[in-house]
C-alpha cells in the first residue's frame, strides 16, 4: 500500500474515533495526526502541548508556530517529570514515567472536555525500539492512529510534504532526557547543558544530530551524511560545547542513530 492510500486509512480511522485529544508536539508525526484530525473532526478534535524541563522552549514555540500556520488551535499543559525520583534516576524504563504523568493528564483533560479518545503520534517504526512509554499508552488507552494506519516515518513524511506541511523535513527530535545513559541522574543542569549545545551546534548548520552527555564529555553523533560537515568544523563546534559547559567534545564514528543508548541494554540486564 503506497502513502497516499495509507493516508486514506488514517482519515477513516480518525473518523472512526468521533471525537479526540491529540499529545501534539510539533514534530512532523504529531503535526500529522493534528492537522489530519482537526480537518475530519472540526471542534470534536483538541490539540494538546505539553511543556516540559525536557524539551527545549525553541522548540514549543516552533510547536506553536507551525499549529498557527496550519490554522488549528493548542492548549497548553505542563508536566513536571524531575519531581519524580524514578524518572530522575533514569533506569531503562524512564519513559513509562514520563508517559505515565502525560498520558494520565491528557486522559483527565480529554474527560473534562467530553472527548473521547486520546490519540498519539506513534508510527510503524515506533515499534522496533525499547519504547516503555508504549505500557503507559496501554495503560491510559491511548490510541496511535498512524501506526493503525500502517504509517512508517518515510510514508509519514511523504504525506507531510504533499500536504504542504511546513515541517514536512523537520529533522527528528526527541525528550532531552534521551541523552544521557541510563543510570546518570537526570538533573535541570544536565538537561540545560544538553539543549545549549545542541542549539549552538543547529547555529553552526548541522541538520541531524544528538549530543550524548556522558558526564563531562559530549559525545555528539552526526547523520553520516553530514559528518564532513561537522568534521571540518571541529574547532567551532569544540568551542560551543565547552561553552555549553562540557569539558571534552568527541565525534561518535558511527554517526546518529535513533536510540543510541538503547544499544547498552543487554548489558544493563546482565548486571541486574
Amino acid at each position: 500500500m503506497d502513502a497516499s492510500s495509507k493516508y486514506d486509512r488514517l482519515r477513516d480511522i480518525v473518523r472512526s474515533l468521533d471525537s479526540v485529544l491529540v499529545a501534539y508536539s510539533g514534530g512532523v508525526d504529531s503535526t500529522l495526526l493534528a492537522f489530519t484530525a482537526h480537518a475530519v473532526l472540526g471542534s470534536r478534535c483538541l490539540s494538546v502541548l505539553a511543556i516540559s524541563d525536557t524539551y527545549p522552549e525553541s522548540e514549543c514555540e516552533e510547536a506553536r508556530q507551525v499549529a498557527r500556520n496550519l490554522g488549528f488551535e493548542i492548549h497548553q499543559v505542563e508536566t513536571h517529570e524531575l519531581v519524580d525520583p524514578q524518572f530522575r534516576a533514569n533506569t531503562p524504563d524512564r519513559c513509562y514515567h514520563c508517559k505515565v504523568e502525560l498520558f494520565g493528564l491528557l486522559r483527565t483533560l480529554a474527560h473534562s472536555r467530553g472527548l473521547t479518545h486520546v490519540a498519539d503520534g506513534s508510527n510503524i517504526d515506533d515499534l522496533d525500539d525499547h519504547r516503555p512509554g508504549q505500557r503507559a499508552a496501554e495503560k491510559f488507552g491511548v490510541v496511535s492512529p498512524l501506526q493503525l494506519a500502517g504509517m512508517t516515518k518515510d510514508d509519514i513524511r511523504d504525506v507531510a510534504h504533499m500536504l504542504g506541511l511546513p515541517n514536512w523535513d523537520k529533522p527528528s527530535m526527541a525528550c532531552l532526557a534521551s541523552r544521557f545513559p541510563y543510570g546518570e541522574e537526570i538533573t535541570e543542569d544536565g538537561l540545560r547543558r544538553v539543549a545549549e549545545a545542541e542549539y549552538a551546534l543547529r547555529r553552526l548548520g548541522l541538520s541531524q544530530f544528538r549530543v550524548r552527555a556522558h558526564g563531562d564529555v559530549a559525545r555528539v553523533e552526526v547523520d553520516p551524511p553530514e559528518m564532513q560537515f561537522a568534521w571540518d568544523r571541529r574547532g567551532e563546534m569544540a568551542v560551543a560545547l565547552r561553552e555549553a559547559g562540557f569539558a571534552f567534545a568527541a565525534q561518535d564514528l558511527d554517526g546518529y542513530r535513533t536510540g543510541s543508548l538503547n544499544e547498552t541494554l543487554p548489558a544493563i540486564a546482565a548486571e541486574n
